[in-house]
């Protein structure tokens, strides 16, 4: 049950990634038959970084279990602040690493293929290697997975402080994102509301450990944790495709008008 809960939060967090994902594939205008390359190489990344920051956790939380209480009060606050901000959208060009690697290194304007690099001459006229717009949104990709990663990895220590359970659930979850991504790509306007569950969960997630101590248990059953979640997600989904049916009628409507019906 810890394993299944787990997994379904960090699951539900990757969604949130896909949002942003999709937002850094329209700011470097990557075409779909690219994206897969992207998206393999930043699995790959990804769990290497989810590694070592799960290691580094429960290494911390083994010397110091206290912090499991640093880690609720961090998911309740990112909880709030996502409720907050919720209509605020991830500015790709404002990052500072990118401009940062655009100051400082070859970038070309235009697409090679699925390539990352490639040999061309500079302004003097010499061959360098420049780094391509594909290889801009790989990084990009990574960053976007550190970021959420400050969120999800607390939130899978928050359920279980198994290393094993920890690692296994989140990585099973991760490998996954790709075919999430191409599933909900087309949705992400319908699923606006999504990112208000998603912030409720990490409220609940950060709550339990308080709860928990108020009613003198040893931790929240992992049965309820897992039917809370999936609850609240289920929630955000179908109140998102509620919110939107009106969009996408007159979307239709449009269709039609074009079509001469």
């Amino acid at each position: 049950m810890d394993y299944l809960t787990g997994f379904a939060v960090e699951k539900a967090l990757a969604m949130d990634n896909v949002f942003v994902i999709a937002m850094i594939f329209a700011y470097f205008s990557i075409p779909r038959l690219y994206q897969h390359r992207v998206l393999f190489w930043g699995i790959l990344g990804v769990i290497v970084l989810r590694a070592i920051m799960i290691g580094l956790g429960a290494t911390i939380i083994a010397q110091a279990s206290w912090v499991l209480y640093l880690f609720a009060v961090f998911l309740i606050v990112t909880g709030a602040k996502m409720i907050i901000f919720a209509d605020r959208y991830y500015d790709v060009g404002s990052n500072p690493v990118l401009g940062w690697v655009r100051r400082h290194g070859n970038v070309t304007d235009e697409l090679h293929g699925e390539r990352f690099f490639v040999r061309q001459p500079d302004r003097a006229g010499r061959l360098r290697w420049f780094m391509t717009p594909l290889f801009l949104a790989l990084i990009m990709v990574e960053i976007a997975d550190v970021i959420f990663a400050v969120d999800s990895v607390p939130a899978i220590f928050a359920i279980t402080t198994d290393p094993f359970v920890v690692y296994t659930s989140n990585i099973f979850a991760i490998l996954g994102l790709r075919s999430l991504y191409f599933a909900l790509a087309a949705m992400v306007d319908r699923l606006h509301y999504l990112k208000f569950a998603l912030a409720a969960v990490l409220i609940f997630v950060g709550s339990k450990i308080f709860l928990a101590d108020m009613f003198g248990v040893e931790k929240v059953p992992p049965a309820l944790s897992l039917g809370i979640t999936f609850g609240l997600l289920a929630l955000g989904i179908l109140y998102s495709f509620w919110k939107t049916r009106c969009r996408l009628d007159s979307n239709h409507i449009a269709e039609d008008r074009s079509a001469g019906i």
